[in-house]
């Protein structure tokens, strides 16, 4: 499969004030597409031509990291656009909510376990809420890895690389992973990967 850039689901400024229209523009237009395009130019001529790209983020983890690299960061960036929406966070869906629960103890335990991950992912990086092994997990990845290359299934992720907040929060990531989690979090498309995740 070739990759393509999607359109994001909402306007470049509709996430303001919380992730501004330049980060966006920044973010998707150029970062994001710069995956693809390098993503594209990799896997020409290799046995990753035609596969899935959750195929070629497992097959290619610790194998070809061009590949890697730009097929991860590619798929990470698909859900990232889907878990954010306009007048996000609030109040998360009833059986999702009670897995969090059941995992965490609380939801807000949760949200502060979450942020810890994010802050304490040192460099570029992601943070997750992931099903593994039929519970709920919170994981901290480096780069463009993702719980997909350690038998986990991502239900949520949020951006470390510094080029997804700096614009708007210089330095203050905790502010950031706050603001995503209170503001941003299309918590109904989080519910659906964890209902699918569960049934998986």
């Amino acid at each position: 499969m070739t990759f393509t850039l999607p359109d994001l689901p909402y306007a470049h400024d509709a996430l303001q004030p919380f992730m501004s229209k330049e980060t966006l523009e920044y973010h998707h237009d150029k970062h994001h597409l710069a995956y693809v395009n390098n993503g594209n130019n990799a896997i020409k001529g290799t046995e990753f031509e035609g596969k899935s790209l959750e195929e070629i983020v497992k097959g290619s983890y610790g194998k070809n990291a061009a590949v890697f690299n730009n097929a991860g960061q590619h798929y990470n960036h698909l859900h990232f656009w889907k878990w954010m929406k306009p007048n996000g966070g609030g109040k998360i869906p009833g059986a999702l909510e009670k897995a969090i629960v059941d995992s965490f103890g609380s939801v807000d335990k949760f949200k502060e376990d979450f942020i810890a991950a994010g802050v304490g992912q040192f460099g570029s990086g992601w943070a997750w809420l992931e099903v593994k092994g039929g519970k709920l997990a919170i994981s901290k990845t480096p780069n463009g890895e993702n719980p997909l290359v350690h038998g986990g299934t991502p239900i949520l992720g949020v951006d470390v690389w510094e080029h997804s907040y700096y614009i708007d929060y210089r330095n203050r990531r905790p502010d950031y992973l706050k603001a995503f989690l209170e503001s941003l979090v299309n918590w109904e498309y989080v519910a659906e990967l964890h209902g699918a995740a569960a049934k998986g």
